[in-house]
């Protein structure tokens, strides 16, 4: 059975949220361990956005921080950094349309996320997508 990329972006999201939690705990880990743990078959697109947030994390949240007013990305539940990595990932460095990887985080964030953060989360969105068409 394959997993549709909603599914997918759910287990991007659980790996990104483990990896935060290690990182924040001091505990080493080895990537692959992780995507494993959560991915029973290999996966190039889940590889490629858990690799890729690792990859352009400090910009990633320079972007977000510069977009999160009054917050820094690091203030955030361990999920809604997940989300939001994930979704300014998909925004600037893959060929997923914008609108697409605007919902789907967005839809992550009615799930995990209080109604404040998915807003916050949208809005963090919508202003990159802004910048990146101009």
């Amino acid at each position: 059975m394959t997993e549709n990329r909603s599914e997918l972006r759910r287990k991007c999201m659980t790996i990104l949220y483990q990896m935060t939690v290690y990182d924040k705990t001091g505990v080493k880990y080895n990537v692959d361990d992780v995507i494993d743990e959560v991915c029973t078959i290999e996966n190039e697109f889940v590889k490629e956005v858990v690799y890729g947030v690792l990859t352009y994390k400090n910009e990633i949240d320079n972007i977000a921080n510069k977009y999160l007013e009054g917050w820094t990305i690091d203030r955030l539940g361990n999920t809604d950094i997940a989300i939001l990595r994930m979704g300014i990932f998909e925004l600037l460095y893959t060929d997923t349309p914008s609108v697409v990887a605007i919902n789907e985080a967005v839809e992550l964030a009615k799930t995990y996320s209080d109604d404040s953060v998915r807003k916050m989360i949208n809005g963090v969105l919508d202003k990159v997508y802004h910048e990146k068409e101009n």
